[in-house]
Formats: C-alpha cells, structure tokens, sequence
C-alpha cells in the first residue's frame, strides 16, 4: 500500500462513526456505521435538501454518536450533480469531516452487497 492509502484508513479509528449519504435533489438519506462495519441506524434515514434537513441529520449524527460512544464522524457523499453542495458547505461549517465518494466504486459495492 502506499502511503496515501494508509493515510486514508487512518483515519478511521475504533472511536470513529462512518456515516454514508445517497444525494438527492430533494432528499438524502444516510446509513452510520462502527468501524467495524456493524450499522447504527437500522435502515436509512431521509432528510431533507434544505437548512431543517441538515440539521436534522446533524442531530441525528450527534445523538448517534452519543449513543454509541462515539468520538467522531467521517461523512461519505457521493457527489451527484450540484445537490450535496449546500451539505457539503453545512457540514464545513459544523466541522464535520467528510469525503468524496467516486460514484463508479459506490456502483460496484452495491453490485457486491447484491444491493
């Protein structure tokens, strides 16, 4: 592996929640994740494309956190269109780390998790 590569999977750590974001142009909705991989939501959870929305999803993203013990979110956005842009602002402004998901290696996960 190279050393970007190891930098990247450092930064999950046992204490980190993974949280994934299917964009829409009125709706997202999100899935979070331990570390290892076991899902903290249940299913995914809608919100909206507008200021209420994101703070919804903060919220949320807070209180699951908290409820798992927690320490941190690193957010996925697979960028579709300009519909994540006000999400990603948000998510800047709330000092949420988040990522760009390349839409070919979302498609091909979902072909082998059978989706």
């Amino acid at each position: 592996m190279n050393s970007t590569q190891n930098k990247k999977i450092e930064q999950v750590k046992e204490t980190t929640m993974i949280v994934g974001i299917d964009v829409g142009s009125e709706k997202h909705y999100f899935r979070a994740f331990s570390w290892r991989g076991i899902e903290l939501t249940g299913k995914p959870v809608a919100f909206s494309n507008s200021m209420e929305g994101f703070n919804s999803f903060y919220n949320s993203v807070v209180e699951l956190m908290q409820k798992n013990e927690l320490k941190e979110a690193l957010v996925g956005i697979e960028p579709t269109g300009h519909y994540w842009f006000d999400l990603g602002q948000f998510m800047g402004e709330k000092n949420i780390k988040f990522v760009m998901v390349n839409p070919h290696h979302v498609h091909k996960t979902k072909e082998l998790d059978d989706n």
